[in-house]
């Protein structure tokens, strides 16, 4: 079976070893300093290390789709919102 059908590239590789990356990071964060109470923010949910990330991750991935169908391809301005966006979501959700 060939996975000739798939566009991948080294930015999809990339992609995938940044994802990878945060899940290995979130691990070492929680073994070195345990903080797996939630906790409350400003949207009055009560979430976790994990959570964050997960919301961060997902509200980056509409921030880029959203950049691709308003802006176009080059996609450093998504990249700088995104990151702006997950420090938000860690400091005040």
């Amino acid at each position: 079976m060939t996975l000739t059908w798939m566009a991948w590239t080294w930015q999809t590789a990339a992609f995938f070893c940044f994802i990878a990356a945060c899940l290995v990071g979130m691990v070492i964060w929680e073994w070195r300093v345990p903080g797996g109470s939630p906790r409350r923010g400003i949207l009055a949910l009560d979430t976790t290390r994990g959570d964050r990330l997960f919301i961060s991750l997902l509200g980056s991935a509409f921030i880029n789709l959203g950049w691709l169908g308003i802006a176009g391809p080059p996609l450093w301005g998504a990249i700088i919102l995104s990151l702006i966006y997950a420090f938000c979501v860690f400091r005040w959700v």
